[in-house]
């Protein structure tokens, strides 16, 4: 119920506010529509399997500065201790913030993805496995942005993180450019992003490959789970109780 209220008062934010929201999922499909000749020409008939989960990978990661926003609006408010001072739980405090932005999330994996499929033509073999891959990847990146808005300081360093952190991790995870076109240093580090996964897990999804879709999926969700318990940990430690510089 305590989380009821949560997600129904950040609702309400986004709805006053939803500019930000708009140009991350309004962006995507402009750039899908620009770039699709270009990955077409590269890659054949894979060229828009390439550009749509580029994009949507690109976007959903620069997409973290307004989750990690949401968290930390409470603290530039100072209203996360009159949160901590009502009885709900950290992991309550967490998932009415987290409610709302998932819906942004898998709305803009939605709108991008069919997008590519209206539009371009975009094949889908499973779509049970692309459901799959779509909510791991959006679960991970809301528990990554509630961890960050814990870790970080003001608005301005949360958007500086996010999208220099966007940007590389998009192209060291092959969203932008395949792998196989890269340097050999590239490919050796790209597991260590997770726009690789998130790559891995859309185009294994879109292909119908199961047993990739499954594992990657499953190494998101390791990772989301990860961030979720740091973000909780430094709530119930007092996070926000000072004053941002």
């Amino acid at each position: 119920m305590r989380s009821l209220v949560l997600i129904r008062h950040n609702l309400t934010l986004l709805v006053k506010e939803p500019g930000p929201l708009f140009s991350r999922i309004g962006m995507p499909l402009v750039l899908i529509t620009v770039l699709r000749p270009l990955y077409d020409a590269a890659f054949g008939r894979d060229g828009v399997s390439h550009a749509v989960t580029g994009m949507l990978v690109l976007f959903s990661l620069l997409g973290l500065s307004t989750v990690g926003g949401a968290m930390l609006i409470e603290r530039s408010w100072h209203t996360l201790d009159r949160l901590r001072a009502t009885p709900a739980r950290p992991r309550e405090i967490i998932l009415g913030k987290a409610v709302p932005y998932g819906i942004v999330l898998l709305a803009q994996q939605a709108t991008v993805l069919g997008y590519g499929i209206v539009v371009f033509g975009l094949p889908v073999h499973r779509w049970d496995l692309l459901a799959l891959a779509v909510t791991t990847w959006a679960t991970r990146l809301l528990c990554a942005g509630a961890a960050l808005a814990t870790l970080v300081s003001s608005h301005s360093a949360l958007s500086a993180v996010t999208d220099i952190s966007g940007l590389v991790l998009t192209v060291l995870g092959g969203a932008m450019v395949p792998l196989t076109l890269m340097p050999a240093w590239v490919r050796a580090v790209a597991p260590a992003s997770p726009g690789y996964w998130a790559v891995e897990s859309l185009r294994a999804a879109l292909d119908g490959d199961a047993g990739t879709t499954l594992r990657t999926a499953g190494i998101l969700a390791a990772v989301a789970a990860t961030f979720g318990a740091v973000a909780a940990w430094r709530i119930a430690r007092g996070w926000g109780r000072s004053r941002l510089l």
